[in-house]
């Protein structure tokens, strides 16, 4: 089992930054794959961004790439998502999720455990 806690949501101005993060316990979480994916109202819970364990492979939505960073810090066991540039379709609930299989999952089926979320909500 892996429990995750999302901290960091908030209200933010269009075009400022934000910083996620998401603690994880329990059993081990350095050879675990961790994606962010968010949830906006009336839609369905999308991709964001994902990263293997060593930090080395990472992927990003189209609409956050290039502004967002995804990291980690394994002696930590924490995952991070820095956003840029927010804009207001940004607004959404914010999950972080740990994989459990091999590779790098941009689908919400590849992950195995998620966290309970945290609000982001983006004012023009």
């Amino acid at each position: 089992q892996v429990h995750l806690v999302e901290h960091g949501g908030g209200l933010v101005q269009s075009g400022g930054s934000l910083t996620l993060s998401c603690a994880a316990s329990g059993r081990t979480f350095n050879r675990n794959a961790m994606g962010w994916f968010r949830r906006a109202p009336g839609k369905e819970r999308e991709f964001v961004a994902a990263i293997n364990w060593s930090g080395d492979s990472i992927y990003y939505e189209d609409s956050v790439k290039g502004r967002s960073t995804i990291s980690r810090d394994n002696a930590k066991n924490t995952v991070f998502l820095q956003i840029d540039s927010l804009k207001t379709e940004d607004t959404a609930v914010y999950y972080c999720a740990a994989s459990m299989g091999l590779g790098v999952p941009t689908g919400r089926y590849g992950y195995v455990f998620w966290g309970q979320g945290t609000q982001v909500t983006v004012s023009s």
